[in-house]
């Protein structure tokens, strides 16, 4: 029997290098990312990442001429959904996540990369949110609210994220988020001629996209002379931070609970458990505030997930578009989070980001449980009324 013969090519490893893929150069493959990554908690996946780096180093990646292998290959190399777990254990400060998008980068210069992401990223370029739908139906979810357009004088922008302005559920996060935000006198207003972030773009390599998305909107809000800017999205604050100061909404409410501005009174008699989701916890460190909002509503029992809570919460597999990216039923990582909800006996699980909502919602439909899954946000818009 012929041993394999592995073609090395360094070019293409100078290339990921050069897109931010530097960090290679620190990993000394202990694998403790490995042991941290969600993917590795299904028995059906084996996803060996701590092997990227090494890999990567010697030029011993995407260069197989078999097809098939190549495929799986690259599937692979978009199977990291981003949440950071990786970069939580390593004892050098290496994210994978991170040395991952530089390969993904150069496979989307080459348009050489899985078919539902290619029409996912084209599908943003044309229509500015991952739906697809048309930009005049953005703030359509504010009908019959009174919430005004923004000027300068607001103290901030609301932006509710694409999935709460255009999808019939989410909408109703946007909507309990602007009764809140008016009940308690927050000065502020949308905005028209806004365009999808671009954060889940970019973890999937397509860089240019993303800098076309994120000029559009950094223009739009520069003209118009937008400063503090309230996200129901953790993965927007992610991306608008780096111009503007931004708040995820849990960290303003929990601020406007504290100082009195707004006081629940009706109880919520029903036991809770709270998702952390990846982005605002492990990326953007909000792990109390959505907690304390809980805690604040009368009747409410919350509980946590034992072990696998706050920094070490399993990712709902929707990040870097992988909302949108169908899994089979063996890999799908909001399945595996769900069992973990169910075994605490709550009825409501309480979420802090539109792709959780989403992630757990669709894979609720297929396991038949008796779950509700609801935002922070209508959780105390109920308790306010």
């Amino acid at each position: 029997m012929m041993a394999k013969i592995i073609r090395l090519d360094t070019e293409i490893r100078d290339e990921i290098i050069s897109h931010d893929g530097q960090q290679i150069q620190k990993c000394y493959g202990c694998g403790r990312c490995m042991t941290a990554c969600p993917w590795n908690h299904l028995e059906r996946v084996e996803y060996p990442i701590f092997r990227y780096p090494q890999s990567i180093r010697i030029g011993e990646i995407i260069s197989s001429e078999e097809k098939q292998e190549l495929e799986k290959e690259v599937i692979d190399i978009f199977r990291c959904v981003g949440c950071e777990s990786c970069l939580r254990e390593c004892p050098r400060g290496v994210n994978i996540a991170d040395v991952l998008r530089a390969v993904r980068r150069v496979l989307v210069e080459y348009s050489s990369y899985p078919d539902e992401f290619k029409a996912l990223v084209s599908l943003i370029k044309s229509s500015g949110n991952p739906l697809g739908e048309p930009e005049a139906k953005r703030t359509n979810w504010r009908d019959g609210l009174d919430i005004p357009d923004f000027r300068e004088g607001f103290d901030y922008l609301y932006n509710p994220c694409c999935v709460p302005s255009y999808d019939a559920r989410a909408q109703k996060v946007a909507r309990a988020t602007a009764s809140i935000l008016k009940k308690a006198g927050v000065s502020f207003g949308i905005l028209d001629g806004e365009v999808c972030c671009g954060e889940a773009v970019r973890r999937v390599g397509g860089e240019g996209v993303y800098e076309q998305l994120s000029k559009k909107n950094s223009d739009l809000y520069e003209r118009l002379g937008v400063k503090k800017i309230i996200v129901t999205s953790p993965h927007c604050q992610v991306v608008f931070k780096e111009g503007f100061e931004v708040l995820h909404i849990t960290q303003i409410l929990a601020e406007l609970i504290e100082e009195g501005r707004l006081r629940p009174k009706k109880g919520f008699n029903k036991k809770v458990v709270y998702h952390d989701p990846c982005t605002l916890g492990r990326q953007l460190g909000i792990y109390e505030e959505p907690r304390k909002i809980l805690r604040s509503i009368p009747g409410l029992e919350l509980v946590e997930i034992p072990y696998f809570n706050r920094d070490f919460s399993i990712c709902c597999g929707g990040g870097s578009l992988g909302l949108w990216y169908d899994w089979s039923k063996e890999e799908r990582l909001s399945s595996y989070r769900l069992e973990q909800v169910l075994a605490t006996g709550a009825s409501i699980l309480a979420v802090a980001c539109p792709y959780c909502l989403q992630m757990f919602e669709e894979t609720l439909k297929s396991i038949s449980q008796d779950l509700e899954v609801v935002d922070v946000t209508e959780i105390l818009a109920q308790a306010l009324t």
